[in-house]
Formats: structure tokens, sequence, C-alpha cells
């Protein structure tokens, strides 16, 4: 299964008035595990950034100027993100922004089925919060010591950790995708791991010493060894009960 953990920075709240996307950052799972792949942009919004804007995540005009359009890195971002489901925290927020930007561009919207919403996940999870990513880092004891400021790459990789966490803990992402065997249920796959069996079992490690050594032991212990009364026993047949 092939999820992409996923976080933007924007110049405000609310793509409706104009607000715009100012950086993407995105890492690949498959399967659980992260792949290494990943996917990190600044984008330049093409308007000014409000100051309020710039205390969250520290990306100015300056910085920006010469960083491309979203119109120059959509399609690209498309095909990172085609296909896999996206895990976001707060998922509303990101999916709303990115969608204003695609339909600048005359593209389709991201579906909705597509989206898996960490924070949801969180709340149902410990519904007494608090559960914030900061707060949700702290409570699995994810270090976020680097993150000073929001930053969409950064985000997501914690978000990654988080994530694993809140579909069953670092056991889920220790489990090997080798062969699977899949079940498919109105509203999602579950994909169960098989081990495989070793064509050629493995040589015994006792040397002919050991072998030969313990073979004596168990001589010595002759017809007192308790598991001699388990071997060739006939199994007990109850008696049939009598009629009154």
């Amino acid at each position: 299964m092939r999820e992409i953990v996923l976080d933007t920075e924007t110049t405000g709240l609310d793509p409706r008035t104009g607000d715009r996307v100012v950086e993407i950052g995105a890492i690949e799972l498959v399967n659980h595990i992260a792949t290494g792949r990943t996917f990190h942009v600044y984008i330049n919004p093409e308007r000014s950034m409000p100051k309020a804007a710039f205390d969250v995540h520290g990306l100015s005009d300056e910085f920006l100027r010469d960083k491309p359009v979203f119109a120059a890195v959509a399609e690209e971002f498309a095909r990172f993100i085609e296909g896999a489901r996206l895990v976001i925290h707060n998922a509303a927020f990101d999916i709303g922004f990115l969608n204003a930007e695609f339909a600048r561009l005359g593209r389709g919207p991201i579906p909705p089925d597509l989206v898996v919403d960490s924070l949801a996940l969180a709340k149902r999870r410990h519904p007494a919060g608090p559960n914030s990513l900061d707060a949700l880092c702290s409570r699995y004891g994810i270090d976020n010591s680097r993150r000073t400021k929001h930053g969409a790459l950064l985000d997501s990789e914690l978000l990654a950790e988080v994530y694993i966490e809140l579909i069953g803990g670092r056991q889920a992402a220790l489990l090997l995708a080798t062969e699977t065997a899949t079940a498919t249920t109105s509203r999602n796959v579950t994909r169960v791991r098989q081990a495989r069996q070793r064509p050629v079992p493995l040589p015994s490690r006792l040397t002919p010493e050991e072998i030969t050594a313990h073979e004596a032991f168990v001589a010595r212990l002759g017809d007192a060894a308790v598991w001699r009364k388990y071997e060739d026993k006939p199994a007990e047949v109850p008696a049939p009960a009598l009629a009154g």
C-alpha cells in the first residue's frame, strides 16, 4: 500500500480570499515504511506575505521571489501523489488549498476518498486531547526539537512517525511486505503479510561432539525421564455410558 504523508505552508488561512500555497513537503510510505522518496518545493505565491503567516513559517517575500510558481510544479507534484492515499493533519485545510491551486490551472480536485485526516484519527484515539502535531510528538516520545517554526517537509517527517503510532505503533512498520494476501471490504483494503518458507533448511549448528554429549546425557536419564510417559502411549478411549 502506497501512502504520501503531506503538509503545506500558505500565506494565510483561506484560499477563497486569495491566500496561496508557498511550500509543499511530502514523503512516501509503502506498507507504512518510509521509502526515502520525498517531494519538497518552495513556491512563489505571486502575492505578498502577511506578517502573521511569516511569523508561523518564516518564509519571506525575498526568499520566495525566485521560486517557481505553482503552475510550474503542479505536474510533478500530481505525478508524485498519483494513486496514493494522502495522510494529512487537519486535512481539510491543506486539501482546500491544493484543490484551489489545481482549480486555477483547470485541473480536477484531489478525490476525498484518498485522504486520511490524522487529526481525526488522533481525536478518536485520544478524545481528551491535545492533538496538535507537537502534542502528539510529545505523547509518543518523538523528537521534534528541530521544529522551531512550521516547515512542510519536517512536519511531514514528524507526522509520518505520529501516523504509525496512531495506526498501531512501531510494530506495524516492522512487518515485511514480501508476499501479501489481500482481503477487500467495501471501505478499505487490508493486507495480511505471509512469511516465506526457506527452500532449503538451515544446517544444524551443533557440532558432532555436542550431539554425542547430548545423546549420552539422555541415555543416563533412562526410563525415569518425564517424556517417557508420553512416548507411543495409546490414546485413552472413554468407556461408553451405561444405560440407566
